[in-house]
């Protein structure tokens, strides 16, 4: 991602930027694109469309990256009996659609940022759930991000929808991936409850600005899967983080998903997604460890 003159620099807009993927997006692609972080501390609610009219003024050459949702899928489950009147109908299809229109209205193009939970996880084909594979939303938060998915196609603007998984990235302050949560007890010397009959596709959020910058500069439309190479049940990404980073992998304790999620919202079984579609246009996604690596790498030079 090479820097261009800031006179021609493209914006992204980013709404709902500063979360653990998008403050990171920001700080890898600001070289290249002139990116504006919209927020709810900025005055942007995209439940209240009103709010989204100082958009307008970036201009039509604009791209709005949507990453606003309410994304923990147990508050979800509980919106679900609240349906069109729950947070995460309001937030994750509502909030959409006012999105949308502002794009209608400015001709700006839309990149929106969806998530493997749209699958039930019951049989992927083999090589993993492709973009051309049926969602079937087990939960709540599925399917409202699969609702989100369909009015952003039905939309008639230009779209990209972008499908991630399991997010990790070098630490955040304001919130903790996957990762970290893990590394943070290992340091404590806390034991680890993790799944083993669970599959998962962690995704190396520094790909995931690379593939975005790629998508952008070919052009490209539609829906990607912008994953991690690797897919894995949380147990074995478990012991390889403690390998990785030379922790004990004592304390890391089997448990299966049915005992690990008792009372819980439902999820899908098995996540594992292809990136075969990206890798055909020239972009690498690394493999967990190929991740793992960069982070223990980061966390050690730029404290």
């Amino acid at each position: 991602m090479e820097p261009n003159d800031s006179s021609q620099k493209k914006i992204i807009l980013g709404i709902g930027a500063s979360g653990l993927i998008g403050s990171r997006l920001e700080e890898l692609l600001s070289g290249q694109y002139h990116f504006i972080n919209l927020s709810l501390e900025t005055g942007i609610d995209i439940t209240r469309k009103e709010t989204l009219q100082t958009i307008k003024k970036y201009g039509n050459d604009s791209i709005i990256l949507h990453l606003a949702a309410k994304a923990d899928v147990d508050r979800c489950e509980k919106d679900k009996l609240l349906g069109n009147d729950g947070d995460a109908w309001k937030i994750n299809v509502m909030g959409t659609q006012n999105v949308i229109d502002i794009c209608r209205e400015e001709k700006m193009k839309l990149i929106y940022i969806s998530t493997d939970f749209v699958f039930d996880g019951e049989s992927p084909p083999a090589g993993g759930y492709t973009e051309e594979s049926v969602p079937a939303p087990v939960n709540w938060y599925g399917e409202t991000k699969f609702e989100g998915e369909k009015v952003v196609k039905e939309s008639g603007v230009p779209y990209l929808i972008l499908r991630l998984a399991y997010p990790y990235r070098k630490p955040f302050a304001l919130k903790r991936d996957f990762v970290q949560a893990i590394l943070s007890r290992l340091r404590e010397q806390k034991t680890i409850t993790a799944i083993t009959d669970h599959i998962i596709t962690p995704t190396f959020i520094d790909d995931i600005a690379n593939a975005m910058d790629i998508l952008i500069q070919k052009k490209a439309m539609g829906i990607y899967h912008v994953v991690g190479s690797q897919y894995i049940s949380p147990y074995d990404a478990a012991i390889r983080i403690a390998r990785m980073f030379d922790f004990d992998e004592s304390l890391v304790q089997k448990t299966t998903r049915n005992m690990y999620f008792l009372g819980r919202a439902p999820r899908p079984f098995n996540l594992s997604l292809s990136n075969a579609t990206i890798q055909k246009l020239g972009i690498t996604m690394k493999t967990f460890e190929e991740g793992l690596e960069i982070v223990k790498f980061q966390m050690s030079n730029f404290k």
